[in-house]
């Protein structure tokens, strides 16, 4: 029995924009919150903006085929749905490898740029290999449930994905093509970014028999509870004038939260005095942060907000403003403020309350349910497996850009508010990261299994690559290269003309080839000498 047809249909038609996930760090209650506004209200500055008409394009181009998975590989339900995937065969010649972008977190669309430009495309040019997009159980329209309560996501897991591109790479018969290129008698290389470049080491080293590569760029392969570093990455990498402005604000700020005297006279100045809570509030201002994630060193690809929060901050100074009587504030404070108020609270109109836009402490705001609350699938990933909740940091003589009023606990609360339990399944009481650390974590390693990571990139602290994990040789068979100055996987897209490509990036592009290449090389049919 499947499940996927009118489901599907109706994602297509009814939910063309909302089907589409927003790209957001540590997406938690208050991200909901913006997402939201944005969809009320227009574009907001600081957040990833839904996919332009390009897409559209690329689909044309690109044609689109269903495979069909059990919704549970484990326990036999009776049901199915389809797997959306896309298929490139410009480059294919018999007795080339499959190169498979991971979709990840979210719509498959998304990713067709890769399958034309990008890292799909640059390695099946140079392989004769067939390039396919694999979209993620429950995202985009490879949705195998009618709703999106508790109990219908708890097929939404890291086993459960891993098993449907096992399936896939092992099964799949490719339309127009007569050659066989199942796995294990074909090589199957695998990549993926960030969550999806966790999971391509995760297939690396679960199904070594049917993946013979993997790449795995800014690959999460490290889940944490508090996740205080992704801040801290920002505050490290970006513009310093910049951060001198946040931290200034941000010491400030929490200082007059602290004080009944002050905190309304604060929450006045950013135009938020009737935000309950004050770690609410120290959420609203942390927002405009994530946007450093967006950076990428493709102007088509990347996004101007980060560089436009930080140039509304101004210069750094000594200059102070009275915004009562006694009581004055560095004007970074004032300059964060207006921009707050002129991208944020703007946004929040009658009839909402501003607890309504920008508070998290109700749990009803987060129970709906419906297929538009595409909102609610990675955050219950998060919620079951991965953690990564933003906190500030541990040590609180560490320099900051976060208010300290954001804790495990403010951001962890929101699971059991989403979540509440089911008639068959109910979410821990705090994420189980032991079965994504398990895997490797920090250590994981396997022959032909890349790990590309960007110095700057807010996730690198959860991956090889951290401060915290092993120094690890770089080699063919092992690749570990760490591209200086880059923000998250910026390998995984490209241009028409890659001699145009800056030079970090291009060379990135000729290593990974090149290894591929020779990964390729050692190949043996199975049963063949």
């Amino acid at each position: 029995m499947t499940l996927t047809g009118h489901v599907g249909q109706f994602c297509a038609l009814a939910l063309t924009m909302l089907c589409v996930q927003a790209r957001l760090p540590n997406l938690g209650a208050q991200g909901v919150n913006l997402l939201r506004l944005q969809k009320e209200t227009g574009p907001i500055e600081s957040l990833p903006q839904p996919a332009s008409t390009e897409f559209s394009v690329l689909a044309a181009t690109f044609p689109q085929f269903n495979f069909t998975q059990p919704l549970d590989h484990f326990t036999d339900t009776g049901f199915t749905f389809n797997q959306r995937y896309w298929v490139s065969d410009r480059h294919f010649k018999p007795g080339g490898p499959v190169i498979v972008l991971d979709g990840g977190e979210t719509s498959g669309t998304d990713r067709l740029p890769y399958l034309d430009t990008g890292i799909v495309d640059i390695l099946a040019s140079a392989t004769n290999g067939l390039g396919v997009v694999l979209e993620h159980r429950y995202y985009g329209a490879s949705i195998p449930v009618l709703n999106f309560t508790t109990d219908s996501l708890r097929w939404l897991n890291n086993e459960q994905a891993a098993a449907d591109s096992a399936n896939f790479l092992r099964t799949v018969k490719f339309e127009g093509i007569d050659e066989d290129l199942t796995a294990p008698g074909t090589p199957w290389i695998y990549y993926g970014g960030s969550y999806a470049g966790a999971r391509s080491a995760h297939m690396r080293v679960l199904y070594p028999d049917v993946v013979f590569g993997a790449i795995a760029s800014s690959g999460v392969t490290f889940a944490s509870l508090k996740d205080w570093q992704y801040y801290d990455i920002i505050r490290q990498f970006a513009p310093a004038d910049c951060i001198k402005q946040v931290e200034t604000t941000i010491v400030e700020v929490d200082e007059l939260l602290s004080s009944d005297k002050t905190q309304a006279t604060i929450q006045n100045v950013f135009g938020l005095p009737n935000v309950t809570h004050v770690e609410d509030f120290g959420s609203v201002l942390s927002s405009p942060l994530g946007a450093w994630q967006n950076n990428n060193w493709d102007p088509a690809v990347g996004s101007t907000s980060f560089a436009n929060f930080c140039a509304a901050l101004g210069t750094p100074n000594n200059t102070r403003v009275e915004i009562t009587k006694g009581v004055s504030v560095n004007a970074a404070v004032l300059n964060y403020a207006a921009y707050v108020n002129r991208t944020l609270v703007a946004r929040c109109r009658a009839p909402n309350t501003q607890d309504d836009c920008f508070g998290t402490f109700d749990p009803t705001a987060f129970q709906a349910t419906d297929l538009s609350q595409d909102w609610r699938l990675w955050n219950f990933q998060v919620c079951t497996q991965w953690g990564f909740f933003t906190t500030a940091p541990p040590d609180p003589e560490r320099p900051r850009i976060i208010s300290k009023f954001i804790t495990l606990e403010y951001s962890a609360q929101f699971c059991q508010f989403a979540y509440p339990p089911g008639e068959h399944f109910a979410i821990p009481p705090l994420p189980n990261i032991t079965a994504v650390n398990s895997l490797g974590g920090f250590d994981i390693a396997a022959d032909r299994l890349a790990i590309i990571d960007g110095q700057a990139d807010p996730w690198r602290p959860n991956t090889p690559h951290s401060d915290d994990a092993k120094p690890r040789p770089d080699t063919t068979l092992r690749p570990f290269k760490l591209i200086e100055g880059a923000v998250h996987h910026w390998d995984e897209n490209g241009i028409s003309d890659h001699t145009a490509e800056p030079p970090t990036i291009k060379a990135v592009h000729e290593q990974e080839v090149e290894f591929v290449k020779a990964w390729l090389k050692d190949f043996k049919r199975p049963g063949k000498a």
